[in-house]
């Protein structure tokens, strides 16, 4: 079955940086939609960031120019490189795969990031 597996969460202060690394297997990778979704307490599981099969990215607008999602599709790999982070930003990332033209969906088990002083 397919598996996202993410790494790379955290403690980190204020203004810091964390890159998070989700690495899919049993998939094909390089024709899926991958996303982060961030998940605070008492909160939906809210959009991050996501980066299309072409390369194609979206920010949710509080992460734009904070955040950087990148994939490598020879790793079976997406990032998200965090800068500058704000203790909003603490949570739980949860990588999402997807194909939505065949109603394919896939989730890791999320990583907690914590952003406090």
């Amino acid at each position: 079955q397919v598996q996202l597996v993410e790494s790379g969460g955290g403690l980190v202060q204020p203004g810091g940086s964390l890159r998070l690394s989700c690495a899919a297997s049993r998939l094909f990778f390089r024709v899926y939609a991958m996303g982060w979704y961030r998940q605070a307490p008492g909160a939906e599981r809210d959009l991050v960031a996501s980066i299309a099969s072409d390369g194609s990215t979206n920010y949710a607008d509080s992460e734009k120019g904070r955040f950087i999602i990148s994939r490598d599709n020879a790793k079976n790999t997406v990032y998200l490189q965090m800068n500058n982070l704000k203790p909003e930003d603490t949570g739980v990332y949860y990588c999402n795969a997807e194909r939505t033209d065949y109603g394919l969906r896939f989730w890791g088990q999320g990583t907690q990031v914590t952003v406090s002083s």
